[in-house]
């Protein structure tokens, strides 16, 4: 009986191996990528929704570089634009009406004849003689004005002689007087073409009776 020889197989040329290597990379590279691939996709799916409760709020940039809430605080209450109080005006104060502390009769009582009506404007108020007489004026301020009044009458100068009893401090001078009662100040000004020295008399009374009102 025959031997049988066994023959060697053919080792593959390089040129199959190349082809056969060709064949089978898109094959290998996708059994590779696969599981990456699934993997990233079952990660944000499986997340749990909680977890997107616990993560902080998202802050909105500045642009001074600051970072700040997008949304207030629950029950925060506002805060004051430049922390001071307001400043205490003459509203607050209630300070009168200039008309109504010197009243027309008297107003022409201290000015020796008639008068029109008071004429207001702002925290003033004026009783002029009529156009076709003799001069006269009485003119009426109350507030930061009548302080100020008595301030320029300092400083230029002008005698001031102090009214004892009247109001918290009082002065007067040749053709005006000055009161000052509970922090309120009332100047009342004269304008007579006679004596300085006949108008002392009807200033201090009309200082008295404007204080009382004060």
């Amino acid at each position: 009986m025959p031997r049988r020889t066994h023959t060697p197989a053919r080792p593959l040329r390089p040129a199959r191996v190349t082809t056969r290597f060709r064949r089978l990379a898109p094959v290998l590279l996708l059994a590779l990528l696969t599981p990456a691939a699934c993997g990233r996709l079952a990660g944000p799916l499986s997340a749990d929704p909680g977890d997107a409760a616990d993560r902080p709020a998202p802050v909105a940039a500045q642009p001074g570089g600051a970072a700040e809430p997008t949304a207030a605080r629950a029950g925060g209450a506002a805060e004051p634009t430049d922390g001071q109080p307001p400043e205490p005006g003459d509203d607050v104060l209630g300070l009168p009406d200039p008309c109504a502390l010197v009243r027309k009769a008297e107003a022409e009582k201290l000015a020796g004849r008639g008068l029109d009506d008071g004429r207001p404007v702002g925290d003033t108020c004026t009783y002029t003689a009529p156009v076709d007489g003799p001069t006269a004026q009485v003119e009426v301020f109350v507030g930061e004005g009548a302080k100020t009044y008595l301030d320029t009458e300092r400083a230029l100068g002008h005698e001031t002689r102090a009214l004892p009893g009247v109001g918290d401090e009082a002065y007067a001078t040749d053709d005006s007087f000055f009161v000052n009662a509970s922090d309120r100040w009332v100047a009342v000004r004269l304008v007579r073409l006679n004596d300085p020295e006949e108008n002392r008399g009807p200033l201090e009374s009309l200082a008295r009776t404007v204080a009382a009102r004060l």
